[in-house]
């Protein structure tokens, strides 16, 4: 009875965790992004720039570790901050009117921390820029040149916009006049796959003449955008404000929040993080057909299969330890986002290259196999082998009824160097969501709880590549029942599956350096 009650406790907490509320959203550009917008006011007397910054998690969590302020707006320390931090952005804006550089007055600034994914700060700032214009470009067609250089390594949504305000006019814009984010506070969730990556601005506008502005006494004319398009003052209050649509709250970043860290919810909390990470191998990607391939092109047994799958969970967790590290320790040296591209580079250039080397020693093994084919002349008498005396060699020596002798040399065994070499880099590819994790144990001060949620995770999709390693093996023994020697066997699947395993490796490394986070050109 009482064990009943155990059982029924443990589902009952498991589907309050995986149902719960969750305490935060993940940023919707995801957890490495800093995303920015700038949208350019060109005025009657002056240029406005209203400047917005989205951190998300990570580089939220690097920020303020390495500034030593806390995620409160209303806290001294990060009002200095925000001040320190508009000068310096502001160094990274270039703004220029007629080839004569326009300088920037920061006239406002604001900063808020939304919650995001494991209850981990995100940060949005909000600054107001201001550069006044010279009298004699009024009542002539003027070219303005803006770049913005700040974040230039960092993913995220890069947005400019230009409009005109105040009785001036923009004639001809390299970016539109209508913003698709709302200034950084609503992204289009259809655009979150290839959001724009706009840095610079190329615009012509017009001011009005002198006396035009002499005469008015009335409030500032419509914008030069359509109607429907409602443009702010220049010098009106710049709000920073939360995202409205965001990504839902991962059900894994969300344990290590869990209240109460009792023996029982500790135990569901890592079967659950167990389960997770089974489901995430399941995703596309993490190395289920390279393992495949590989196991079906080496031969493997089911004790390869267990062997790499311990590598794998033993990798990836490392890769989260190694990059957790990295961030809270060398962030300022290496950005931990660009690590991903460098990690998935080696890792395709490893998997191509194990794929190549079964694939050569396949081809060296049939061409063995036919070298050693020869034939035996009997003179004065006939040899032969009925099917009751046939002669089996477990090296691969076989007599045929005409005294033909066929010597297949297979090649060697799977090696264990070969093993880890595919395991670290099926592995060592974190996911996000467990880097999350660990910033977050380190936050809330539940290191241990962190670290061990990280393990069951990644032994859950180690389970997972086990299961289909083993599926495999097996389905190629039940091949080989109904065709031990036939050439599908003992030559096609095994230069197939080496094939497709080289391919991947290719087409792993090709998306990296596509990614253009690794620099390369072609000579």
């Amino acid at each position: 009875m009482g064990n009943r009650r155990v059982i029924r406790a443990l589902g009952l907490l498991a589907v309050l965790i995986l149902a719960s509320p969750q305490p935060g959203s993940a940023h919707p550009l995801g957890n490495f992004s800093i995303s920015q917008y700038t949208g350019i006011h060109i005025g009657d007397d002056a240029i406005t720039l209203r400047y917005f910054i989205d951190m998300a998690e990570i580089p939220t969590f690097q920020e303020l570790q390495a500034r030593e302020i806390p995620a409160d707006p209303a806290e001294p320390r990060v009002a200095g901050y925000l001040r320190d931090t508009a000068e310096t952005l502001k160094k990274g804006l270039g703004l220029e009117v007629d080839g004569r550089h326009l300088a920037l007055d920061v006239r406002s600034a604001e900063v808020i921390f939304p919650r995001g994914a494991g209850d981990l700060p995100t940060m949005k700032m909000a600054i107001l820029f201001r550069a006044p214009l010279a009298e004699g470009t009024r009542g002539a067609v003027a070219d303005l040149r803006y770049r913005d250089e700040n974040f230039a390594a960092r993913a995220g949504w890069k947005e400019v916009i230009a409009v005109g305000i105040s009785g001036s006019a923009v004639v001809e814009s390299s970016v539109p006049y209508r913003d698709r984010s709302r200034e950084l506070s609503d992204y289009p969730t259809d655009l979150l796959d290839s959001p724009p990556q706009v840095r610079e601005a190329r615009v012509r506008f017009s001011r009005p003449p002198p006396t035009v502005v002499a005469t008015s006494t009335s409030a500032p004319s419509a914008p030069s955008a359509p109607p429907s398009r409602e443009i702010k003052a220049p010098e009106a209050p710049i709000i920073a404000k939360a995202n409205v649509q965001s990504a839902a709250g991962s059900t894994f970043t969300d344990l290590i929040t869990t209240r109460e860290l009792t023996l029982r919810v500790v135990a569901v909390a890592l079967i659950v993080a167990a389960a997770l990470g089974a489901f995430h191998a399941l995703e596309p990607g993490h190395g289920k057909t390279v393992v495949a391939a590989y196991l079906v092109g080496s031969r493997g047994t089911a004790r390869h299969a267990l062997i790499l799958g311990l590598i794998v969970t033993a990798s990836h967790t490392a890769g989260v330890y190694l990059l957790g590290a990295v961030t809270f320790f060398a962030s300022q040296y290496v950005v931990p986002d660009r690590l991903y591209p460098w990690v998935a580079l080696g890792s395709g250039l490893t998997i191509a290259a194990l794929g190549l080397s079964l694939f050569w020693r396949r081809l060296g093994a049939d061409a063995a196999a036919h070298d050693h084919h020869h034939h035996h002349h009997h003179g004065g008498h006939a040899h032969s082998h009925g099917p009751e005396h046939d002669h089996l060699h477990d090296h691969g020596h076989s007599h045929g009824p005409d005294g033909h002798h066929a010597h297949r040399h297979e090649p060697a065994a799977v090696s264990l160097r070969q093993l880890w070499a595919l395991g670290i880099t099926g592995g060592i590819v974190p996911c996000p969501a467990a880097l999350v994790v660990l910033l977050s144990a380190l936050s809330l001060r539940r290191v241990g709880f962190g670290l061990l949620l990280i393990v069951a995770f990644s032994l859950g999709l180690a389970l997972v590549l086990i299961a289909i390693g083993m599926l495999m093996v097996y389905a190629r023994r039940l091949v080989t029942r109904f065709d031990e020697r036939g050439p599908l066997v003992t030559r096609w699947l095994p230069l197939a599956s080496s094939a497709v395993m080289t391919l991947l490796g290719v087409s792993i490394a090709a998306q990296a350096l596509a990614s253009g986070a690794v620099p390369w050109k072609l000579t």
